[in-house]
């Protein structure tokens, strides 16, 4: 007879027997305005998916090349055949056999846990090519997409609930639900909207004081840059402060920089945290531990479903590196295609390859169409009552502040809802665009925002925005005229 049995009692994966830090996360991304817009859309309702950073579930079309690659590579007897190059371009045959001459075992085979080793060297080479600095591919992984690497690193550093990651807010949910899962405690510091969601030092300085007062011994501080949800590029000058704030503070830096294709003003580019930091010299250069996260899913790539990523870390022990290396071999091995998909896209055609100028064509007209609605987005909700909204610098998100009326709030409490959630369940139901509230990313209190990614097909943009401004305007007016004095956290120069 077994032990235990009987029928009566609760069982282990009965919910309330569950492990309680599993039951502390949420992910707003996939929260209750994504299962409501999935039930509506059962029933029959066309729906905009505008919550997830998903670009060819809306439309985005893959690129040529690496598809060519990838297809050759997962079917490697079409290079046998004699009418191969008929259909394949040669660069993209070339590409194939490379790849697979690095993965003996072909695509099926699992691979180093840190992934194949002549890929991890491409991506060094591509580093130092943007950073102007050498890159060790014995210290960059290949992961499953840039979220499997980040909630490694986040494991690695939580010990217990006493620990504190610093996190920027508005954030990314990942964040708080892998620190809630794993343990720890998540540290907010609030980035300033009316600085363009800037970083106010002052404010950070006080935020990891009060941490440690209160026995939280914070260990690390992420960065989003470009930001998600909030569209800006850090400046060089916002990022020598940070790591001169993690030096002081002995913090290691987690650097999200998975939208560093993303940018839109050419007057604010991407900058690395790892070149910033190289350029600065010893102490720092030496002494801030830094781990920076890249991913297929993003850029003109928009690959999430590749699940692609890697990261690279910076001044961390040998012995905490081999650690790293252990808990990653307990998953065996990233997957393989994903890995290939990363090879590509830091080793593109160059000039001179048969396939450059339709990659550079492609590549070229994903971004500049991503500028262009970037700006529809922008100045559309701009031109909305009582809409306001930065423009989106990079990344692939609007962030529009909503300054909801006081009947407005007053109803979502009546309704049990977050005021924002209930805005944004309103705008669902009327018009079919399913966005993520701003209380999902974290926001200041009684400051009122969604989430909503500039990815629809362009030739939508219009009509979404029309859509939207008539659904806002309805809404206003039922919940009275609400004043448009400027408060809380607006930006002068932004029209109101």
């Amino acid at each position: 007879m077994f032990g235990g049995g009987g029928g009566g009692g609760r069982k282990p994966l009965d919910y309330e027997e569950l492990n309680e830090n599993v039951k502390k996360v949420q992910y707003a991304v996939r929260g209750e305005l994504y299962l409501r817009a999935s039930e509506l859309q059962k029933e029959g309702k066309k729906i905009i998916f505008t919550n997830v950073g998903n670009p060819h579930a809306l439309g985005q079309k893959p690129l040529t090349f690496p598809r060519q690659v990838v297809a050759l590579c997962q079917a490697p007897f079409l290079l046998d055949d004699p009418n191969v190059g008929l259909i394949f371009p040669a660069d993209a045959i070339a590409r194939a056999k490379h790849y697979l001459a690095m993965a003996p075992g072909g695509l099926g085979a699992y691979s180093d846990s840190r992934g194949i080793p002549g890929i991890r060297k491409e991506v060094a080479e591509f580093i130092e090519r943007r950073d102007g600095y050498p890159s060790d591919p014995e210290l960059i992984y290949l992961t499953d997409g840039a979220s499997k690497g980040v909630m490694q690193m986040l494991n690695t550093i939580i010990r217990n609930e006493r620990d504190g990651i610093l996190v920027p807010v508005p954030q990314y949910p990942l964040y708080s639900a892998a620190i809630s899962l794993f343990g720890g405690s998540l540290v907010p510091y609030y980035l300033e909207e009316e600085a363009n969601w800037g970083l106010d030092f002052v404010n950070l300085r006080q935020t990891v004081a009060s941490a440690r007062s209160k026995g939280i011994t914070v260990r690390a501080m992420v960065i989003i840059n470009p930001g998600n949800p909030t569209g800006q590029c850090l400046s060089e000058g916002n990022i020598k402060e940070l790591l001169k704030f993690c030096f002081h503070e002995n913090l290691v830096l987690l650097a999200d920089e998975v939208y560093q294709q993303n940018i839109y003003q050419d007057e604010r580019p991407f900058i690395s945290a790892r070149k910033v930091l190289f350029d600065m010299g010893p102490p720092m250069s030496r002494e801030v531990q830094l781990v920076s996260f890249h991913t297929v899913s993003k850029g003109y790539w928009g690959e999430c479903g590749q699940r692609g990523g890697y990261f690279e870390m910076t001044n961390l022990p040998p012995k905490t590196v081999d650690e790293i290396y252990k808990v990653a071999s307990i998953a065996l091995s990233p997957n393989v295609p994903g890995q290939i998909f990363m090879g590509l896209m830091v080793n593109p055609p160059k000039p001179g390859d048969i396939s450059y100028l339709k990659f550079s064509a492609e590549s070229k007209s994903i971004l500049e169409s991503l500028r262009r609605r970037a700006r529809l987005m922008t100045d559309g909700f701009n031109s909305c009552r009582n809409v306001v909204c930065n423009f989106t610098e990079g990344a692939m998100y609007s962030f529009p502040q909503i300054r909801l009326p006081p009947k407005a709030i007053d109803a979502a409490k009546r309704a049990g809802k977050a005021a924002d959630v209930f805005y944004c369940l309103k705008l669902l139901e009327a018009t079919g665009i399913s966005t993520v509230p701003g209380s999902g990313f974290g926001q200041k209190e009684g400051v009122f925002h969604l989430r909503t990614t500039i990815l629809p097909a362009e030739e939508d943009m219009p009509a979404i925005m029309t859509s939207f401004k008539k659904f806002n305007d309805t809404f206003m007016d039922q919940y009275d005229g609400y004043s448009r004095i400027i408060q809380y956290y607006i930006t002068p120069s932004v029209k109101t």
